[in-house]
């Protein structure tokens, strides 16, 4: 036991919003949350969508895991999901966090071994009889972080390294101060190296504290409200329609606008809403005529979280 000394950041607690012991991990990523997921499947082999972010693909690679994809309509529908075998597992990804969960189990078709990923949707409550993978960085200021939630997704965990995050947690501060470009800026590029160079870890102690101090309930209604404001806003212009797939219980990530303008986000990024386009590398790997193809190429993530008001959405609207 320590005593004394100098005294640490200090911070509400008893908060978490995944807080059951039972049938939970708590990893160090959303990439090596599905490689758990996996383990816990006995499943060697994995569908994922060709819409989805190459770490995953990548990460998967070096464990060993063969990988097989499929498209997505624009629906968001698997359209080539029909050969899965009984010992194989497929990845359904809740696109923005706007796919309601009945929704997302009709989307798992017949197969047997699921895992729903729901990095961009933290809040959709997780379904029975599949694998859950929650990410927390793209919801909350913390370093890294994963669950895995799940009939047994606890076995085995404690195989796995403690992982650390304070040594490259220094950008949540410092963006406070100076904000997001800079020292801050460069300070979270080294977090990402860290992540991206890491093996499969047990959550940090770090990450787990400020979990569990987190206003979840302020955060989901600040979310649903700005997804509101901005349907409202660029509705008429947006190519695609996200309130198709949304319920009162979807806690959006971002609102996904797509207007076909080769230059909306340099004005984007010249105004400082520092978003890009999700997944480029696609654009070299799958036919232009692809719905993935389109979405990598147009669609901006239009910035709704907790920091921002309806002001800041109109903001956005005008330079849009």
């Amino acid at each position: 036991m320590e005593i004394g000394s100098f005294i640490e950041l200090q911070m509400p607690n008893g908060l978490e919003f995944y807080s059951n012991k039972e049938n939970i991990a708590r990893l160090n990523s959303g990439r090596a949350a599905i490689y758990h997921a996996l383990t816990i499947l006995k499943c060697n082999t994995v569908w994922l969508p060709f819409y989805q972010c190459e770490t995953v693909r990548d990460f998967l690679k070096k464990k060993g895991i063969i990988i097989k994809y499929y498209h997505i309509n624009n629906d968001f529908e698997p359209i080539d999901l029909n050969e899965v075998s009984q010992d194989e597992a497929a990845v359904i990804v809740n696109y923005f966090g706007i796919m309601s969960i009945e929704r997302m189990k009709k989307r798992r078709l017949d197969i047997k071994n699921v895992i729903f990923d729901n990095s961009q949707a933290f809040f959709s409550p997780p379904a029975k009889n599949a694998m859950n993978v929650y990410s927390t960085r793209k919801f909350f200021g913390v370093p890294d972080g994963a669950y895995v939630i799940g009939d047994n997704a606890h076995y085995g965990i404690e195989n796995y390294p403690q992982g650390y995050s304070s040594d490259t947690a220094l950008f949540l501060l410092l963006r406070i101060e100076y904000g997001c470009e800079g020292k801050a800026y460069n300070s979270k590029i080294e977090n990402d190296k860290r992540i991206d160079s890491e093996d499969i870890c047990q959550m940090s102690t770090l990450t787990h504290r400020l979990l569990d101090g987190i206003d979840y309930s302020y955060i989901k209604q600040k979310r649903q409200e700005n997804f509101k404001i901005a349907s409202n806003l660029f509705k008429d212009i947006n190519k695609i329609d996200p309130l198709q797939f949304i319920d009162d219980k979807c806690v959006p990530m971002v609102y996904p606008l797509v207007v076909e303008d080769e230059k909306l986000l340099d004005r984007l990024l010249t105004a400082k809403h520092f978003q890009g386009h999700w997944w480029s590398y696609l654009l070299s790997e799958v036919s232009s005529y692809r719905f993935e193809y389109w979405l990598s190429r147009y669609m901006v993530p239009i910035t709704i979280d907790q920091r921002y008001s309806e002001n800041d959405l109109r903001y956005l609207r005008k330079i849009v």
